[in-house]
């Protein structure tokens, strides 16, 4: 059984001359409960198009996209808010934390979203990110890596069914970057959360069993270099 099942999946943007650009055209995808894939692609070639349209961000112009049983191209905007908040962790390549707050609050108000703060979760989370004794810095006052185990915390903090990770050891310098992955790939495993993690790096790739070509699984001919 999928937890997630995409059917003819198309999503167009206007081009700069006020055209129509296709940019997603997937004609089936699915992803199982616990499961980890990881997407290839290049830059500008619909990765994050794709994610956004499975977390709800974006709506479809036309097509399924099923998880978990609930059609989510047919719910409102607010519906797709609810269903990501509770069942979907998203890990931005830039990380999206809310500067004004702590590492402690980007996490709990993330939670907010969804079944509702929980403190000691949370701090929890922080401690196993190795941040126990920074969850009161603000975002400018941690390392790169460390804002980026805040996002990993801030994702898993609801207990997802999905996590999708986009690029998500892009800013990472090399050993960042593994520490960062095998943190994002044991959180899930722990969770038993599918994890669906797109990147262009080999090396990301490589540590993953198994991959699917992004330009293979989109019939877009050509990768446009405006695409998000």
């Amino acid at each position: 059984m999928s937890l997630l099942e995409i059917k003819d999946l198309k999503k167009n943007f206007v081009d700069p001359e006020g055209g129509s650009l296709r940019v997603i055209d997937v004609p089936r995808f699915s992803i199982a409960p616990a499961k980890e894939l990881a997407l290839r692609g290049t830059s500008g070639s619909g990765k994050t198009t794709f994610l956004n349209l499975i977390a709800g961000i974006l709506s479809a112009d036309s097509g399924s996209i099923a998880f978990g049983g609930i059609e989510v191209t047919t719910l409102s905007a607010a519906a797709r808010d609810r269903l990501r908040a509770t069942s979907i962790g998203y890990i931005f390549q830039t990380f999206n934390l809310l500067q004004g707050y702590t590492c402690l609050e980007n996490v709990l108000l993330g939670m907010s979203f969804g079944p509702g703060a929980d403190r000691s979760r949370a701090c929890q989370l922080l401690e196993r990110m190795g941040l126990g004794k920074r969850m009161d810095y603000y975002p400018r006052q941690l390392s790169v890596g460390q804002q980026q185990r805040v996002a990993v915390a801030r994702a898993v903090a609801n207990r997802p069914k999905l996590v999708l990770a986009d690029e998500p050891t892009g800013n990472l310098d090399h050993q960042q970057s593994k520490a960062a992955l095998q943190l994002i790939r044991d959180c899930c495993l722990e969770e038993k959360t599918a994890l669906l993690l797109v990147s262009h790096d080999p090396e990301v790739l490589g540590q993953f069993r198994e991959t699917l070509d992004f330009h293979q699984l989109n019939r877009v001919s050509e990768p446009s270099t405006t695409a998000p």
